[in-house]
């Protein structure tokens, strides 16, 4: 019956809501600075984007939306700079959808998403808390005393414990209130811990020598995050090597393991997908997919920036563009570069 019909629709449509849910958190990096506009809790029901627990989560710490929001950024340009010269560059669309669908198909870009995004807000915590910005943390402290190296543990060590467990409560919220039943979820909620992960697991020691004439005969350390283009690079090999993953009921439990006996088993580390990524080659707005034709491609690179592979084997057209450079630089004494502009034609390639 009709009836019926439309049920099964409305059905379809709140199971692909509960799916976009996932990340469309990310839309914060979209909206004006948090900082003007979020002056009591009662701003946060307005912020598009937000699940219920995640608006909550803004009410009780208005003060930690605006490194959300700085994470949500790190997040999409880290992202873009890993892939400018892949077939999916993490291009974003306009509205709440921040990658299309791309985000939410269970595809290894999906899981590279849902990692740098976790990290990036781990990260943008954690520094806010260096900086004595938030009121609720600060320098982590329980590092202290002397190393077994023999030296002091002091200064500011970055509060990372503070920041993994705000990405957890933040971003792991919308996959937790699925269930974990769902196989999304459950992949999702993986790769999420990955990402803050890939932080923890490349945290630095810093030192400052303290002594007569800048003798080292005391130092003093901390711990420090490493730079989030860092744990760009890190995540993108775990893409690259990232597992097939398929669920599997273990007596009352519902897990993910790895879809071949030949596959290596998965660490807390990995990322896993679910599901083979399109080739990306032809634009498909609806799914998020830009298509590379028209964009700019290598012409003697084998690689995937390369135009045979970017092309997807359309061929690409080459034009002549003016570029032009400083050149014939002279240092005066004192003190002082001098340069002319030099201008010259070079070959620009785009994908048909």
């Amino acid at each position: 019956s009709s009836e019926k019909m439309e049920i099964v629709q409305l059905y379809v449509v709140l199971i692909s809501v509960r799916h976009i849910c996932a990340v469309t958190w990310l839309y914060l990096a979209k909206q004006p600075s948090l900082r003007g506009t979020l002056r009591d809790s009662s701003a946060c029901e307005g912020l598009k984007g937000l699940a219920e627990e995640q608006v909550r989560i803004c009410q009780r710490q208005v003060e930690a939306m605006d490194s959300v929001k700085h994470g949500a950024e790190l997040a999409i340009e880290e992202c873009q700079h890993q892939f400018h010269n892949r077939r999916w560059n993490c291009s974003t669309l306009q509205g709440l959808q921040v990658f299309g669908k791309v985000a939410i198909q269970g595809t290894r870009e999906s899981a590279f998403i849902h990692a740098i995004s976790s990290a990036g807000v781990a990260f943008a915590v954690t520094r806010a808390c260096s900086r004595g910005e938030l009121e609720k943390c600060g320098c982590d402290r329980k590092i202290h005393g002397v190393s077994p190296e023999g030296f002091q543990w002091s200064g500011c060590s970055d509060n990372l414990s503070y920041g993994i467990a705000f990405s957890q409560a933040f971003v792991d919220n919308p996959e937790r209130s699925r269930g974990v039943s769902s196989s999304r979820a459950l992949m999702n909620l993986h790769n999420n811990e990955a990402g803050r992960k890939a932080i923890l697991s490349h945290m630095k020691v810093e030192c400052k020598c303290h002594g007569v004439s800048g003798s080292c005969e005391v130092r003093t350390c901390w711990k420090v995050m490493p730079p989030f283009h860092k744990v760009g690079n890190v995540l993108k090999e775990k893409f690259e090597g990232a597992t097939e993953v398929h669920p599997k009921r273990v007596g009352s439990r519902k897990l993910l393991v790895p879809k071949s006996s030949r596959f290596k088993p998965y660490t807390a580390h990995d990322l896993v997908y679910l599901v083979a990524s399109p080739d990306f080659c032809d634009r498909d707005p609806h799914s998020g997919v830009f298509g590379t034709s028209g964009r700019q491609c290598n012409r003697t690179s084998h690689g995937m920036d390369g135009c045979e592979l970017l092309c997807c084997g359309r061929g690409f057209h080459t034009a002549q563009a003016e570029v032009v450079e400083r050149c014939s630089c002279k240092f005066h004494w004192c003190c002082s570069v001098k340069c002319k502009q030099c201008r010259h034609l070079v070959e620009v390639h785009t994908c048909r």
